[in-house]
């Protein structure tokens, strides 16, 4: 079982930054794919940024550029680096955990963060 705990949430101004936070309870940090979702009110949970275990990075378009996905092995923690925010950023933002053992995959989920971007 893994726990992942985000921080970093708040309110912030457009054009603003922010950097969330999650940690991973475990040992399997360092085999998961990291991943950061976020669900706005009456949206679906989409991917916005998510990182693999060898480092490879992959970024939603509409936040290429300005958001930025990292890990820290040492820490079991997964980051994400907010830059120029949007009012349309606002949304809970959840980390997401997802590895492969013994041919069988687990999925886990944190509790969210929020994030609210005024204009």
């Amino acid at each position: 079982q893994v726990q992942l705990v985000e921080s970093g949430g708040g309110l912030v101004q457009a054009g603003g930054s922010l950097r969330l936070s999650c940690v991973a309870s475990g040992s399997t940090f360092s085999i998961s794919t990291m991943g950061w979702y976020r669900q706005a009110p009456g949206k679906q949970r989409e991917l916005v940024a998510q990182i693999t275990s060898g480092g490879n990075t992959n970024y939603e378009d509409s936040v290429k550029g300005r958001f930025t996905i990292s890990r820290d092995n040492s820490k079991n923690t997964v980051y994400l680096q907010i830059d120029s925010l949007k009012p349309e950023d606002t949304a809970v933002y959840y980390c997401n955990s997802k590895y492969v053992y013994v041919g069988r995959w687990y999925n886990y989920w944190g509790q969210g963060t929020q994030v609210t971007v005024s204009s």
